[in-house]
């Protein structure tokens, strides 16, 4: 099985990363319409149409700086350079020790250094202006924050010395788990309890889109969740108190339209307050 997820995802198509994103959305929103975790009165179709239009041009930035990865990922190959080039394991091994760690740095480091330095919150800060998550939030990025998501991508696949077939892996993966932990989805308790021990869930990652500090720097993950554990960045919340969004930024004229979307991260800075005592959630 692992050896022909591998010839797959070697040789899958553009067509087949398209169906992968679509089919995610799809079957989300979908499930969200169903059991929803909050309620859904604020407008579906008009709010994603504003994260489509996000999700348009990360698609874009990715497309365009494509053969960067590609270069990247042939020359760590060619030159056996990288975690994964150095050492001798197991196919299955290589396949599950290669998408943590990418998944580590291509994601988890990567979101928690764009809280951490101004210049990047100031791009990615658009991501947390959503009142509203769910699925269609996954890929809410401003362009500038699609770019530095790249680099970092590109940066993993070189520390990991990640051959192409590892990246598309970790790259459609990334997609769907990031569509999942958006989801506006209720899931069981006992479900969750079993899941959240591997992968991020809605009711995991929610808590991150609080419109107030310190809770929107906590759970980071992406794919899995066992890295906020080992760094210390997990919480458990009452997701029924949760408010979305960002304190600084909170009027529906900033955050509904694309335009003014746009222009956030080039406004002048607004400085977030680090409450030292949580509210009780």
């Amino acid at each position: 099985m692992i050896t022909a997820l591998i010839d797959f995802f070697t040789h899958i198509t553009s067509a087949h990363r398209t169906m992968i994103l679509v089919g995610g959305l799809t079957l989300f929103s979908l499930i969200e319409s169903a059991v929803p975790l909050m309620n859904l009165n604020y407008g579906r179709i008009k709010h994603a149409g504003v994260n489509i239009f996000f999700t348009l041009t990360t698609i874009i930035v990715n497309f365009v700086l494509a053969f960067a990865l590609i270069k990247t990922s042939d020359w760590v190959v060619g030159n056996n350079f990288g975690i994964l080039q150095w050492i001798e394991c197991p196919l299955i091994v290589q396949f599950i020790l290669g998408l943590m760690l990418m998944d580590l740095l291509g994601a988890y480091v990567a979101h928690w250094v764009q809280h951490h330095v101004t210049w990047m919150w100031k791009f990615h800060i658009v991501h947390h202006t959503d009142q509203h998550i769910d699925t269609t939030s996954a890929n809410r990025h401003h362009p500038g924050e699609s770019i530095i998501r790249f680099l970092f991508t590109i940066l993993a696949t070189f520390i990991v010395g990640a051959p192409m077939w590892l990246v598309f892996l970790y790259q459609s993966m990334s997609v769907v788990l990031s569509q999942f932990n958006h989801s506006n989805i209720a899931l069981p308790k006992w479900l969750d309890k079993i899941l959240v021990c591997i992968i991020c869930t809605p009711n995991m990652h929610h808590v991150h889109h609080h419109y107030r500090m310190p809770y929107s720097d906590l759970n980071y993950g992406n794919i899995f969740s066992f890295w906020d554990r080992l760094f210390r960045t997990y919480t458990v919340v009452d997701n029924d108190k949760l408010i979305y969004g960002v304190d600084t930024i909170m009027e529906e004229k900033e955050i509904k339209n694309i335009w003014a979307i746009l222009k956030i991260p080039f406004s002048p800075y607004r400085e977030r307050i680090d409450y030292e005592e949580k509210e009780v959630l």
